[in-house]
């Protein structure tokens, strides 16, 4: 897999959990992540979703995604064109979910990134080195390996599962 990605930095805190994500409560009328995506974060910034712009970039702490295992949680943050989260760690679930729907879940040290800062990700053949383009600051993350990388390189589970009518 390559690929590279650029955005602005949304920076948040550690155990964001899935109902931060986005509330169950707002789950009751509709599970289509194109409505929801208007209520994205709302629990912990309410003017999140009204602010975020397509290519922005999740950075958040420790145990991101903890909670529930609502794969509308990484649809939604999709919807709204986030295509990638960084975070010193992930759920396991969460981290699975991310995988499956094609949101590509970077797990490094995010305690120097800043809100709003610009940052690079750059993606070849499972290594990933993100750079801060505000500061000049570059590191590795933990490399994408096996069958996530083959999964996220289709664009999620399902391309994975058409283009190799399968698992390989």
């Amino acid at each position: 897999m390559m690929a590279s990605l650029e955005g602005r930095a949304r920076r948040l805190g550690n155990d964001v959990n899935t109902d931060y994500i986005i509330s169950s409560a707002r789950k009751r009328a509709t599970i289509d992540p194109s409505v929801l995506k208007q209520w994205l974060f709302e629990g912990i910034s309410p003017a999140f979703a009204a602010s975020v712009r397509a290519g922005d970039l999740i950075v958040a702490g420790r145990n991101f995604g903890c909670g529930s295992a609502m794969e509308v949680a990484v649809t939604v943050m999709l919807a709204a064109g986030i295509e990638a989260v960084l975070a010193e760690s992930f759920s396991r679930t969460f981290f699975r979910n991310s995988v499956n729907n094609g949101l590509i879940p970077v797990e490094c040290d995010t305690r120097r990134i800043r809100d709003g800062e610009r940052l690079a990700i750059e993606i070849a053949d499972g290594r990933l080195v993100v750079s801060n383009l505000s500061s000049g600051e570059r590191m590795e993350a933990a490399p994408l390996t096996g069958i996530a990388l083959a999964i996220l390189d289709t664009g999620g589970l399902v391309g994975h599962i058409v283009r190799h009518r399968g698992w390989r």
